[in-house]
């Protein structure tokens, strides 16, 4: 309980004062256009931030607290869990176990649709273990609940519902249950959460589901994703991943013993070994540490009865694996409580593993405030990220349009921009020869990317005059302001490296 109260208050002030993440700041979009779905996610997330919002005001801590709150609920999940298939002094093992692996002791700080996704897989879990035990009616409801929050927030629902399937083929529990009304229902209710998910692809051509199954995936082999154990080893810290591993194979060699090993090693092993397989072949631009997390919270559940039995383990060991969890999440709370301050965010440049992410925002925003009042026209940024930084600083008083930026694509928020209107396409439709400010981020792309994109600038905004610049943090988080007309017509003239935005972004990189 200690431990806990010390997290959440923890979590409480890094939510309250760390600046938006960028996907964040998008959600926070989509919270003020309410739809059955988007070119990204389901409807959860932002019907969530909205809820914040409406209840405690437009800020970081209004959008957050929902999450928070959800997030808070996982190691009491977990607690319960434990206690269920075990006993109740594994029950609160497990429990502080989960608030020391850095993964899960900090879900909740950001609004992010993993969020209530790795809540609602660990409810289902708990609901299943239940249902298979008593086959009650409110167990299988709930069981149906769970995964049906899965569907409502993330494309990666279809995890749980893959590791469920393969413990009804693969154990002689979970083969019985076929022959259960109760699993049918549950099924029933899980589809409910499909409905939405049905709507927005169907009214968007296919959208969400091209971006999630085609164009955020290569679908071909890259060896560079052989490194995701480290990754892993990293994110659980090093000892402790070892000891889950080491629980799911024991888990494994004992699940023919049936009730609780069959599922805890099915379901872990799915999560764990599915994404790793999957990994090296699917995406390899993002963060994914977070994907194998539902994985892991039943191995905390087993953990302490493994080494209940095994007395060969010193306790040396077991303390400074324990040690060096709670460091790791110390760790990782210092860096985004200094990421939450210009001071902190400076410090953290100097030791290069600055959070770009993180800052700036506030600066442009304010930047682009007082800009639109001294040059009024069309708000335009540059790619959706520094659209949605903006928007959220100035609480969406002002349309912000999205040049047709490579980060767009890349990121799946292209389709869902045309939706809204805030393309480049609407852009020139709308506001054709219109005065225009135009908001670039220098190092938003990949520095093999930036030439080209920053070349081809003045071909999207006639005549072109520098305002200002934003040089930030030792030139790590660069943008710049330039007022001009909006083109007239949808052709894209060639300027090359006459182009003054390219010629300043490279005078300024050169000159570090």
């Amino acid at each position: 309980m200690i431990a806990f109260a010390i997290l959440c208050v923890a979590r409480l002030m890094l939510a309250a004062t760390l600046s938006p993440f960028g996907d964040e700041a998008f959600y926070w979009q989509e919270s003020r256009h309410l739809a059955w779905g988007y070119s990204d996610l389901p409807p959860l997330t932002a019907l969530l931030i909205r809820l914040g919002e409406s209840v405690a005001g437009h800020g970081v801590l209004g959008m957050r607290w929902p999450f928070l709150l959800i997030g808070s609920a996982l190691p009491w999940l977990v607690r319960r869990f434990a206690a269920d298939v075990f006993d109740e002094r594994a029950g609160w093992q497990a429990a502080l176990l989960c608030l020391a692996l850095p993964l899960a002791g900090s879900l909740g700080v950001l609004a992010l649709p993993d969020v209530p996704l790795t809540v609602a897989i660990m409810g289902a879990l708990v609901a299943w273990a239940r249902a298979m035990d008593r086959d009650r009616l409110l167990d299988w409801l709930l069981l149906g609940l769970s995964l049906a929050v899965c569907w409502l927030t993330h494309y990666r629902a279809v995890m749980p519902m893959l590791a469920g399937l393969l413990f009804c083929v693969l154990a002689r529990r979970g083969r019985a249950q076929w022959r259960r009304p109760g699993l049918w229902l549950a099924l029933a209710v899980a589809a409910l959460g499909l409905v939405p998910l049905l709507v927005s692809n169907w009214q968007q051509h296919g959208a969400g589901l091209l971006f999630q199954l085609v164009d955020r995936n290569p679908w071909r082999f890259h060896a560079d994703a052989l490194v995701q154990p480290l990754e892993q080893a990293v994110a659980c810290t090093p000892l402790l991943y070892a000891l889950l591993l080491w629980a799911a194979w024991l888990s494994w060699r004992r699940r023919d013993e049936g009730r609780p090993w069959d599922l805890i090693a099915i379901v872990s092993c799915s999560f764990i070994v599915g994404y790793f397989v999957l990994g090296l072949f699917a995406d390899d631009l993002r963060f994914r540490a977070h994907w194998p997390l539902p994985g892991y919270l039943p191995l905390l559940a087993a953990l302490p009865v493994l080494l209940r039995e095994r007395t060969r383990w010193r306790r040396g060991w077991l303390v400074a694996t324990f040690a060096l969890a709670i460091a790791g999440q110390a760790l990782g709370f210092a860096y985004l409580g200094l990421a939450a301050s210009d001071h902190g965010a400076q410090r953290l440049a100097s030791l290069k593993a600055f959070p770009a992410r993180f800052v700036g925002w506030r600066e442009s925003g304010d930047m682009a405030h007082r800009l639109l009042a001294a040059h009024p026209g069309v708000l335009v940024a540059d790619n959706f990220m520094l659209a949605a930084e903006i928007d959220f600083q100035l609480d969406g008083r002002v349309p912000v349009y999205v040049l047709d930026s490579p980060l767009n694509v890349k990121h799946g928020r292209a389709p869902q921009l045309a939706i809204w209107q805030r393309d480049e396409a609407a852009l020139r439709e709308r506001h054709g020869g219109e005065p225009m400010l135009l908001a670039v981020d220098e190092k938003a792309l990949r520095a093999r990317e930036r030439a080209p994109w920053l070349r081809a600038m003045c071909g999207r905004i006639d005549g072109a005059t520098p305002l200002a610049r934003l040089d930030l943090f030792e030139g790590r988080r660069r943008m710049a302001f330039y007022a001009g007309r909006v083109p007239v017509g949808d052709t894209f003239a060639s300027i090359g490296d006459d182009c003054v935005i390219w010629r300043h972004a490279a005078e300024a990189e050169s000159a570090r």
